[in-house]
């Protein structure tokens, strides 16, 4: 299992408030931080996602969070859309994956490529 995962991004502030909306339906909040360096979002107790101020360029990354519901996937999906992502794959089903891969894809700030997912492994 990971611990924490930590991703450069170009605007401190405009990724943490980004963060902070885009991931209210999922009850991931602020943990801790440093004004102007990083800032640790806690995953519901299952790890941490930290965002660190960056002069680039750096590479671009994808993050998926597993969530328990097809809703919460639509959930994430229209608060990040709200909080100013671009659409990288509205919610659906992917089976492509997975027979039962329900997903979203969306552009934080950075264009980091950010999904959440719901899978039922070998559920019809």
């Amino acid at each position: 299992m990971i611990d924490h995962i930590e991703i450069p991004v170009s605007d401190l502030k405009v990724s943490r408030d980004f963060y902070e909306k885009a991931f209210l339906p999922l009850g991931f909040k602020v943990s801790f931080g440093e004004e102007g360096r990083f800032w640790a979002f806690d995953l519901a107790g299952k790890g941490l996602f930290e965002i660190y101020q960056s002069k680039g360029p750096f590479t671009k990354i994808h993050v998926a969070f597993r969530v328990k519901t097809r809703d919460s996937v639509h959930e994430f999906y229209n608060a990040a859309i709200k909080a100013g992502a671009e659409d990288n794959g509205p919610p659906g089903p992917r089976p492509k994956y997975t027979p039962n891969y329900y997903a979203c894809f969306i552009f934080d700030p950075d264009k980091h490529n950010i999904e959440t997912v719901h899978d039922k492994w070998g559920e019809e």
